[in-house]
């Protein structure tokens, strides 16, 4: 039997480099020097990605922080209140960034910033406190959160960039793993039934692609081929039609209809994950549970085999 890798190896495959986690080899990028300026670059980063992710409404500017936590704390309605807590953990984090930026600023003038500086310690003081708020926002699907990403700016404020880099390989390789997990259940969900029969070879190019994405950096001179392939494959997966007979039942298009929503939230949640490059356990557990009940549902019936839109049969 061969060894197992171990996390952290890397090796240059078909000439690209990469490094192994938890089963998946992963291309790596430089990180860049561990100064304030290169963390000020990644916090900054961190902060549009993070707001790019969640529901919409909380980007609140920093300077408004006493205002955000001023009417957080007085709310009693609880629905308000989850709403109010993510607005003040967005103004947050954004004071975080504003400290930041602005000790970087004196520093490029020739400024000594210490470690232990009191905007320093406000500037952590903050991105701790968004952290622990984060769990009220949700994912701009409105499904979940995604706690991962409200913790990836301190980590990248505490420990030095290189061992940022390294903990975003993991929850890379996390990411990667419930890509093919989920897309396993699609398979055997809807290829296992006539009514999509051949939608595998669909899905399987999908998340072949999704995982291109998703360990791809925007940055990367590729991202272009990258991101039209892995677009092409989603509209391909969903440009899909059950097969249906002239004679089919009402209960057979319902579920036919129902197959399809199925498919499309299945195309949207890899999407999410591929884009936001951390797991959605919630999520994920949820739609696998809807495509069980859905495989259950179609077991025994008939149908004619699926065509993509514009096929003939």
């Amino acid at each position: 039997m061969n060894a197992p890798i171990p996390d952290g190896t890397q090796a240059v495959i078909d000439g690209v480099r990469r490094v192994h986690y938890d089963g998946y080899w992963i291309k790596v990028y430089d990180p860049p020097a561990d100064s304030l300026t290169a963390k000020k670059q990644l916090i900054q980063a961190l902060t549009r990605r993070l707001f790019n992710h969640v529901e919409h409404g909380i980007n609140i500017p920093g300077k408004r922080l006493d205002d955000a936590r001023r009417t957080y704390e007085a709310e009693q309605d609880p629905a308000r209140k989850r709403v109010k807590g993510a607005m003040f953990a967005g103004a947050l984090f954004n004071r975080a960034t504003d400290i930041f930026t602005k000790l970087v600023e004196l520093q490029e003038l020739g400024i000594e910033i210490d470690s232990d500086n009191a905007l320093m310690r406000e500037c952590g003081l903050c991105l701790r406190e968004a952290l622990t708020l984060g769990r009220l926002v949700l994912h701009r699907s409105g499904d979940e959160g995604i706690d991962e990403l409200w913790g990836e700016p301190f980590r990248a404020f505490s420990i030095p960039v290189e061992a940022f880099y390294e903990s975003r390989y993991i929850k890379i390789a996390q990411a990667l793993r419930d890509l093919d997990r989920i897309a396993a259940v699609m398979a055997g969900a809807f290829g296992s039934t006539p009514l999509f029969r051949g939608i595998e070879p669909l899905i399987a190019d999908f998340v072949r692609l999704a995982k291109i994405k998703c360990e791809t950096l925007r940055t990367d001179s590729e991202i272009f081929d990258v991101w039209a392939d892995f677009v092409v494959a989603s509209e391909r997966l969903a440009a899909i039609a059950p097969g249906l007979s002239p004679a089919s039942s009402a209960h057979e298009r319902q579920l036919a209809s129902d197959g399809m929503r199925l498919i499309l939230q299945g195309r949207d949640l890899l999407t999410d994950i591929t884009r936001a490059r951390v797991t959605m356990p919630k999520s994920a557990r949820e739609y696998i549970a809807r495509c069980e009940t859905f495989a259950a549902l179609t077991q025994g019936t008939t149908y004619a085999p699926f065509t993509a839109i514009g096929e003939r049969r």
